[in-house]
């Protein structure tokens, strides 16, 4: 196992800490000494729920195990394990490699979120990584009325050293788009990352300024957006459900990249996305520093979740 795995694994272990030890702790103290009763799959079950795992993911579970082991003595580490088994397919299905095709020139990413998710840092880290990778990146400060979000992707630009394409403030977020689109197509870049408003006081509003960002990409590309990424602040736990969902209307997400899960007990609420909305999920941030986001792992966070 390589140094870079093993600190990656330790940085997983570390930010999944809080939502580790609700699930872990919870079912150590609800088995301890007892058997598998009605009472104790009912006291499993609202664990679960509770630890947002879902509804459906809880009950299919609670049942699962039910069938085979009901009135028998079991372990918490049985239980963890069953659990993984439930949950590591579910995930599995939706663990997808983020791959830039370098023939699209550029490879054209629109990536969404509410302001506060963490998507102008995942933006700049991402930036990073490709250009570590020996990628030709580009950035759109696309976020107009925000000035921080601005100076925050000029920083990250400089940091990954690639040039982020500005306006004026409150400036057409789809003119910037056009223009940006231009100069990245004429000079050649593999990647091009725009990054979107995500002010969400009026669904209209947010729905039309993505709409409109999308028909200008078409104009000079038809086939892009290539990707359009939704990061999800793992804080907000169930109310990423309904982000999913008007974000799905507004901007035809096909991917997901959950930030801040060092931050929170609600990590599970990865879980239960997976299991409804079957969304590919391309990443996962467990802090601050560029090396904190990484490719998804199905196997490897479901253990971790579970305290394994």
């Amino acid at each position: 196992m390589t140094e870079e795995k093993k600190s990656w694994l330790k940085r997983l272990t570390e930010g999944l800490k809080k939502s580790s030890s609700a699930i872990s702790d919870g079912i150590t103290s609800i088995i301890f000494k007892r058997k598998l009763d009605a009472e104790v799959l009912e006291e499993l079950e609202e664990l679960l729920i509770q630890t947002d795992l879902g509804v459906h993911v809880s009950s299919k579970f609670i049942q699962d195990f039910a069938n085979s082991r009901f009135n028998q003595e079991v372990s918490d580490k049985e239980i963890k394990e069953a659990l993984v088994g439930v949950i590591s397919p579910i995930l599995a299905n939706v663990a997808k490699e983020l791959v830039i095709d370098r023939n699209h020139k550029p490879h054209v990413i629109l990536v969404v979120g509410v302001n506060g998710s963490g998507k102008t840092t995942t933006i700049g880290k991402l930036a990073k990584h490709w250009t570590d990778q020996g990628l030709k990146v580009r950035l759109v400060a696309a976020d107009t009325f925000r000035a921080a979000a601005v100076e925050q992707l000029q920083s990250w630009g400089s940091r990954a050293n690639v040039p982020v394409e500005l306006a004026p403030a409150q400036s057409d977020a789809a003119g910037l788009v056009y223009d940006a689109m231009e100069t990245s197509i004429a000079a050649g870049d593999d990647v091009l990352v725009i990054d979107t408003a995500g002010r969400l006081q009026n669904k209209s509003n947010l729905m039309d300024e993505l709409g409109k960002i999308r028909r200008v990409i078409q104009k000079l590309r038809p086939d892009a957006p290539h990707h359009c990424l939704l990061v999800l602040d793992a804080t907000t736990g169930q109310n990423a459900h309904s982000q999913v969902k008007l974000f799905q209307e507004a901007a035809q997400i096909d991917g997901l990249i959950m930030t801040k899960l060092d931050g929170t007990a609600k990590g599970g609420v990865l879980v239960s996305l997976a299991d409804k909305y079957k969304i590919p999920i391309y990443a996962i941030g467990v802090g601050e520093s560029a090396d904190d986001l990484n490719p998804f792992k199905a196997d490897e966070f479901a253990r971790k979740l579970v305290g394994l």
